[in-house]
């Protein structure tokens, strides 16, 4: 789906959390406090160059409290993995999926952005990608932002 900018761009919602928990088949996969719930969507056109803007921004993006970024207060970061992100319901009731990237292709994306959080200095929990997860958390504020990098 194209933005305003007419590109395709690696999509993120950041939402500040008390805490916020994964589980797949009732086995607890990631866990914060007081910190980030950042899903992401990737679309076919995605690369390392969008990736390390992505996480760039998410570490330092100023939304918690005293507007201060992740890296500013050390607050970990929860990260789930959000083809639905890039669902289209323009037309009709049911969404299509077509600009999100299939999963060989968006899997090692992910992963990179968790990567690159990491090298910055985060604490980075995780879901699994591809399972049926479910996501808990306890909004704090709240603050919700989407990010198109």
């Amino acid at each position: 789906m194209p933005t305003a900018r007419g590109v395709d761009v690696v999509r993120a919602v950041v939402q500040t959390v008390a805490e916020a928990k994964v589980t797949v088949e009732g086995e607890t996969v990631g866990e914060i406090g007081e910190g980030l719930l950042v899903l992401v969507g990737v679309t076919h056109t995605d690369g390392a160059e969008q990736v390390e803007r992505l996480a760039r921004k998410i570490w330092e993006l100023r939304i918690l409290d005293g507007e201060k970024s992740a890296a500013d207060v050390d607050a970990p970061i929860l990260v789930v993995s959000q083809f639905t992100l890039y669902g289209d319901a323009r037309k009709g009731r049911r969404p299509t999926w077509t600009a999100a990237a299939p999963g060989p292709v968006a899997e090692p994306l992910v992963e990179a952005v968790v990567a690159s959080l990491r090298g910055r200095g985060a604490t980075v929990e995780t879901g699994r990608f591809g399972a049926y997860m479910m996501v808990s958390s306890v909004n704090a504020g709240p603050r919700t932002v989407l990010l198109d990098v």
